[in-house]
């Protein structure tokens, strides 16, 4: 799991399994009070090994360029996750 904070918010990532494959995810939270918001992240993915799926949404969360006013994640544009 990764972290990364923001001026209101603390945005973490993750994976999860989902049947037999993991699924990467970032959770952004309200700084001092509210629920996390869960993105799944690569959505056009999904990973046999826990530890892939963890570094492909550790990268997506780098990769972020910010957030907007309500917490959505901000991602270049034509962003697709992939090293291609």
């Amino acid at each position: 799991m990764a972290e990364r904070a923001f001026d209101d918010y603390l945005a973490r990532s993750g994976a999860t399994l989902e049947g037999s494959r993991y699924a990467a995810w970032l959770a952004i939270t309200p700084r001092g009070h509210g629920f996390p918001v869960y993105y799944a992240i690569c959505e056009n993915r999904s990973f046999r090994d826990k530890e892939v799926a963890e570094a492909a949404a550790a990268k997506a969360l780098a990769d972020m360029t910010g957030l907007e006013a309500d917490g959505t994640p901000i991602f270049p544009d034509d962003y697709t996750g992939f090293d291609d």
